[in-house]
């Protein structure tokens, strides 16, 4: 029996709002999607689900861009499409999918948010608070002092650091290890924390009984420190780009930084060069008495 395919969004659609539990904004974004994929078919003179194919769901994607669309905007709708038709495939109104096999276009690579330093300063300063403030203290030096990734800070134990010669042992992605120096002022923290924590062996930072703390709670850390001292929407990440921003801004090597970060290959690292150099550019023209123009004064 031929499903109409106005008909059949409708009914997806009426899942959405009413069985799957979703948001009102996100039904009008999937309404919005497909119904402009519905008028694109019809146009073709396709009005049955069982008659479209996988040439349609390319061209309607090739329109989209040659309208103007962005590519995560166009991915959004290929995205939409896939939820529709796997609503149609579980419901029995189709027997193969149409949007298996289409590849939507490569979302182009963002460079990393980094702070200036000024900034971070004063958020490791005047961050932590309350009765977790030289937890959170040492959380914040590690992360932007050592570069690390949120994983690897909740998998530290103590005895993966030593405080004294100022160096951490890092088990990274695939399990690598690493050696990771790290400045006086993380060690000053950790010394303190340890102090407050009382011990020697185990997670160097417990939650919950004698669990490593939660990631979620790192982010929490991060976000609240930020927040006191006037900064929105700071990750753990972004401590770690900015780590490497101002290590390049420094004169640190790619291949000095490419071991810092555990980074298997330079290509990854290299991502850092053009932030570094635009943030470089920048300096420049502000204090140099010749790097501005005329207009600029």
């Amino acid at each position: 029996m031929s499903e109409n395919i106005s008909s059949s969004v409708d009914a997806f659609l009426e899942y959405l709002k009413y069985a799957s539990g979703r948001t009102d904004n996100t039904v009008i974004n999937y309404a919005v999607d497909l119904s402009q994929f519905v008028d694109y078919v019809i146009s073709q003179g396709v009005e049955e689900v069982e008659k479209i194919e996988q040439a349609h769901i390319r061209a309607f994607l090739r329109e989209l861009a040659a309208y103007g669309y962005s590519k995560s905007s166009v991915l959004r709708k290929l995205s939409s499409l896939r939820s529709w038709t796997n609503f149609l495939l579980q419901s029995g109104k189709l027997t193969s999918d149409p949007t298996k096999g289409v590849r939507g276009p490569k979302e182009p690579k963002r460079l990393p948010r980094a702070l200036a330093y000024e900034d971070v300063r004063m958020m490791l300063e005047n961050g932590p608070n309350g009765e977790f403030e030289m937890r959170d203290r040492a959380i914040l030096e590690l992360l932007y002092g050592c570069g690390l990734r949120v994983a690897e800070l909740v998998a530290l134990d103590w005895e993966d650091v030593d405080i004294e010669e100022r160096w951490l042992r890092v088990k990274g992605k695939g399990e690598k290890e690493r050696l990771v120096p790290m400045g006086r002022h993380a060690q000053k923290a950790l010394r303190e924390w340890q102090v407050f924590l009382g011990k020697l062996s185990g997670p160097l930072f417990p939650g919950d009984g004698c669990e490593r703390i939660a990631v979620r709670t790192v982010h929490r850390v991060v976000s609240r420190s930020a927040k006191r001292v006037g900064l929105a929407g700071v990750s753990p990440h972004m401590l770690r780009h900015s780590f490497a921003t101002h290590m390049l801004e420094g004169g640190a090597s790619l291949r000095v930084l490419q071991e810092l970060l555990g980074h298997q290959s330079l290509v990854t690292t290299q991502r850092y060069l053009k932030i570094s150099y635009e943030q470089l550019k920048k300096s420049y023209i502000n204090a140099h008495p010749r790097g501005r123009g005329e207009k600029d004064v």
